[in-house]
């Protein structure tokens, strides 16, 4: 991968890291590329069990578009006729949440500092967040008279409700981690030292964990979002039957049965 974006598989854990400190991690072309990139490589890696996707620096997780990568191809799209710098959300932001979102096995997002825009749909888009006291959240989409991109019209309202959402995204503001936690938005609040630690632990966790289970967990939650309860429950009877064919599902129940803790193969 790209230096803007580290990448690390270690006993089953891929760790991905937005490494543009000095830019508060802003995303550039390269860097999206590389994020895309490393994110399919953990889905398509079965060595990989679970993914912490983190940023480099205690200032920012990622703060979303490059402003001054962006104004410079604007600049070129409006000399030339062309519209050409947007399709970013569809050749970039797209693929990097749907890795997320798709992805069959756990992503953890330790938050280091502030995510905004498109940074905050991308911590949105994982399955758990691990917030360090200091960072914080911002929909600044509005702000740059820009709508909402990176899943957080679809991630934002399903986490803290439609009105809250439309607040948050009209009136583009700076929510600190304590006030992202009560409204839902964070699923474990650490002191910023804690943060590297308690997520890099959060997420080991879960890649030692029952695999084929937590993919069918996420492909659950988000059918479930957008189907009826009997469709649902159709849904829930085709992943349940996978789940207890997977070998896991019998290392658990033999690990039930003799009273040990189970290891699981992710399989």
């Amino acid at each position: 991968m790209a230096d803007t974006v580290l990448y690390e598989v270690s006993d089953g854990l891929a760790t991905i890291t937005i490494n543009r400190p000095e830019a508060m991690n802003a995303l550039n072309i390269a860097a999206k590329v590389a994020l895309r990139d490393a994110l399919e490589s953990a889905a398509a890696d079965s060595a990989v069990r679970g993914v912490l996707l983190t940023a480099a620096g205690n200032r920012a997780f990622c703060v979303g578009q490059d402003l001054k990568e962006h104004t410079t191809l604007l600049a070129a799209d409006r000399a030339d006729g062309t519209d050409l710098t947007m399709t970013t959300v569809r050749e970039h932001y797209n693929p990097i949440v749907r890795a997320i979102t798709e992805m069959p096995k756990p992503v953890v997002a330790g938050v280091n500092g502030v995510a905004a825009g498109a940074g905050l749909g991308f911590a949105l888009a994982a399955d758990y967040r691990v917030v360090a006291d200091t960072a914080a959240f911002n929909t600044a989409f509005a702000g740059v008279a820009l709508t909402a991109d990176s899943g957080v019209s679809w991630t934002l309202p399903r986490l803290i409700g439609t009105s809250r959402a439309t607040d948050l995204l009209m009136f583009p503001r700076t929510v600190r981690a304590e006030a992202a936690y009560e409204l839902g938005l964070v699923n474990k609040l650490v002191p910023a030292t804690d943060l590297t630690t308690v997520a890099t632990t959060v997420a080991r966790t879960l890649a030692q964990g029952p695999t084929v289970a937590y993919a069918a967990l996420k492909a659950s939650l988000a059918y479930g979002a957008g189907h009826s309860l009997p469709e649902t429950l159709e849904k829930e009877n085709e992943l349940q039957t996978r789940a207890g064919a997977s070998e896991d599902h019998g290392i658990a129940v033999d690990a039930f049965l003799t009273k040990t803790k189970p290891r699981y193969v992710g399989r």
